[in-house]
């Protein structure tokens, strides 16, 4: 049952934040702010800092909408504080957050329930790198396992590369994990409370859909609908969804896939607060949806908790 903007009451936007994301929170924050503005909403833009606890009860909130990517806003601390204040919030809760930050529980659990995800290595300083390369199919993708965005991600193609990978990771996360590379077509998949959106294809021109690629490159492609077969894209979007909601995510949220060698949907991840950006996905796919930028902010509020 959909809401009217003087039944949400007063919105506190939060943005912005410390996480090595902030520039893009920004941009999100912006984009949201400016349609909130365009729908009537009684608004009130915060970016996030050290002060935030102290600062939200200054403004008689009724509501607040996360857009702060990364640690300290996607990965359940800032759910955990909003609980702790009684403030409702956008998007999905504590454990929801804080498993789909971790990509190593996430695929961890995944792997334990049945769902389609990429074998993995755990690295560290004691790691045998040549052994794990040749494991991983000689050529894997390293990733920090609790950031966002594809920062720190590089792939390796021989033991050197994968231990450079792996230091390169570790300044952004105490745990690093690597995946096989996989060369195949990337999907991703968002949700906007029960309803799945038409799924995306993304060709990169860059070696891989990294952060340049995702915020800033006019040459990247995107093709929704996604080329699938019908058969096909059934059952991406209900992979998407079991994904989604294994996590108990709720609201929104964005989930990606990859395709490997032998033409299997491989699980990457789960966003809980996907960016809200000009290039951003999300709202791309609720546009093939019929529903522009404005009216998806506005869904995104009505489903929050």
């Amino acid at each position: 049952m959909s809401r009217s903007v003087a039944q949400l009451g007063r919105v506190g936007l939060l943005y912005g934040g410390t996480s090595s994301e902030r520039e893009v929170s920004l941009m999100s924050g912006a984009a949201v702010h400016k349609a909130m503005l365009n729908t009537g909403v009684d608004v009130v833009a915060i970016d996030a800092g050290a002060d935030l606890l102290q600062e939200l009860p200054r403004h008689n909130l009724d509501l607040a909408f996360i857009a702060l990517h990364g640690p300290g806003g996607e990965d359940g601390t800032l759910q955990g504080a909003l609980e702790y204040l009684g403030l409702p919030y956008t998007g999905s809760g504590v454990l929801a957050s804080a498993l789909a930050m971790d990509k190593l529980r996430c695929k961890q659990m995944w792997q334990g329930i049945g769902l389609p995800t990429a074998d993995f290595a755990v690295l560290d300083q004691q790691s045998d790198w040549a052994q794990i390369i040749n494991s991983l199919g000689g050529k894997a993708m390293v990733k920090p396992a609790c950031e966002g965005s594809s920062i720190g991600m590089s792939r390796a193609e021989s033991a050197q590369e994968l231990e450079a990978a792996w230091v390169e990771a570790a300044g952004f996360a105490t745990t690093v994990i690597a995946e096989p590379l996989m060369e195949g077509e990337e999907y991703t998949v968002a949700i906007l409370g029960d309803q799945v959106l038409p799924a995306i294809r993304i060709q990169s021109q860059e070696v891989f859909y990294d952060y340049q690629a995702k915020y800033f490159s006019d040459e990247t492609q995107y093709f929704c609908p996604a080329g699938l077969t019908d058969q096909r894209e059934q059952e991406l979007r209900e992979l998407s969804m079991q994904a989604f909601k294994s996590l108990g995510c709720t609201g929104w949220g964005r989930v990606d896939v990859m395709v490997d060698a032998n033409d299997t949907f491989q699980l990457l991840e789960v966003n809980t607060v996907p960016g809200m950006t000009s290039h951003s996905l999300v709202p791309m796919a609720a546009k093939a949806a019929g529903l522009d930028f404005d009216q998806l902010v506005m869904a995104i509020l009505e489903a929050s908790n």
